[in-house]
């Protein structure tokens, strides 16, 4: 299994006129549980985890997976530059082009490796990253897990 995140590098910074801080921080909440996946990629059984920034010219192409996202904004064709795309076993290819449906698959894999591994894995998100991803329910809140 493969995923690749690919985020605009200038919404990442928060350049003005790409999308403000808020999508900035959304961003950065997404490539830094990239990153942890990325380092614990084993215990997921991930064969690779690409982390891809789109600039302008560029356009979203991919990095390893041949997949792209579009939309059509103004009667044009425009490609998604922040999307997920996650390759099975089978060789099917998901991808996921809303940011709030990307943060909460990228945390549920930060998720499951909190559940495999002894040392701490949380990622720091943003109010509004965190906002999202505790109302998807993954379970990483404490106060909402099983009792034995």
């Amino acid at each position: 299994m493969r995923l690749e995140l690919r985020v605009c590098q200038h919404c990442l910074e928060g350049d003005d006129g790409h999308g403000g801080e808020q999508k900035s921080l959304l961003l950065q909440d997404m490539v830094n549980c990239a990153e942890k996946i990325q380092e614990h990629k084993d215990v997921l059984d991930l064969e690779a985890v690409h982390i891809r920034r789109v600039r302008d010219d560029e356009q979203g192409k991919p990095e390893a997976l041949p997949v792209v996202a579009a939309t059509i904004q103004n009667n044009q064709i425009v490609l998604n530059d922040t999307q997920l795309v996650a390759e099975g076993q089978d060789g099917n290819m998901l991808l996921y082009a809303n940011p709030d449906d990307i943060l909460t698959v990228l945390a549920g894999n930060v998720d499951e490796i909190s559940k495999a591994v002894h040392e701490d894995v949380t990622v720091d998100l943003s109010p509004t990253g965190a906002e999202i991803v505790s109302e998807a329910g993954l379970g990483a809140d404490p106060e909402r897990q099983p009792t034995n």
